[in-house]
């Protein structure tokens, strides 16, 4: 049993569960959208995907299970446009103009011009997890690998992407080395030009780093990685 305010959040994780039916993601059994309850199968073993030792091979596990979850939306939906996610390019935007924002100028702007560029291409938008890391993929008897707490996102599947390169980044003494591979495993396992996973990546951590409402200090894993992903385009 899953509990939670009867809000958008709860809505859009658990329109998200339905439409994946189980296939990559924990299956819903029962809802309760009044209440802001839903019951949900039981995932055994449910060991998270942050135990597995090998970051290759955890990585290659993350880009399977991102495969089997992006998928076409009904025109009908409740779920966050990608350039509306955790405030998007509204919210970089306002960031700039009141220099409201911890994260440096020069990557807010960098971020909001990529996040603009990418909401703008070509890529067939795909419900996306939303928050797909190492702490989201658990062990299942069923099917191996599940995903667990989408967020519920539309947009180019790119964008997915960001959360799991940033997550256990620094947990290694060389994370640019750690960075660099699992962007370019993340390109090989796609077929995504490695430019535009980057390019991707740094409004999502960006954003990640300081949301929309945010005070205080940002969330500095995610801003170190936003930073070291703008280097590796220069």
């Amino acid at each position: 049993m899953k509990l939670g305010a009867s809000g958008i959040e709860f809505v859009s994780e658990l329109e998200a569960l339905r439409l994946y039916g189980g296939q990559g993601a924990v299956r819903l059994l029962k809802a309760d959208p009044m209440n802001g309850a839903m019951m949900l199968e039981s995932v055994r073993p449910g060991s998270a995907l942050s135990n597995v030792r090998s970051d290759e091979e955890a990585t290659s596990i993350a880009a399977s299970v991102m495969r089997t979850l992006w998928r076409p939306v009904p025109e009908q939906h409740p779920f966050a446009a990608m350039s509306e996610f955790d405030g998007g390019v509204e919210w970089l935007r306002t960031c700039l103009a009141n220099q409201c924002s911890p994260i440096p100028t020069t990557l807010v702007g960098r971020a909001e011009g990529l996040l603009r560029e990418l909401a703008s291409g070509q890529a067939e938008p795909v419900l996306l997890h939303g928050d797909l890391h190492h702490d989201n993929i658990l062990s299942a008897e069923r099917g191996r690998w599940l995903a667990v707490d989408p967020k519920g996102v539309v947009g180019d599947p790119t964008y997915d992407v960001g959360p799991f390169l940033y997550n256990r980044l620094f947990e290694t003494d060389s994370p640019v080395s750690r960075l660099k591979r699992r962007v370019d495993q993340m390109s090989e396992e796609f077929g995504f030009e490695r430019d535009r996973i980057v390019g991707a990546a740094i409004p999502r951590a960006v954003l990640a780093a300081w949301p929309a409402g945010s005070s205080g200090e940002p969330w500095r894993d995610a801003l170190r990685c936003a930073e070291l992903l703008a280097g590796l385009t220069t």
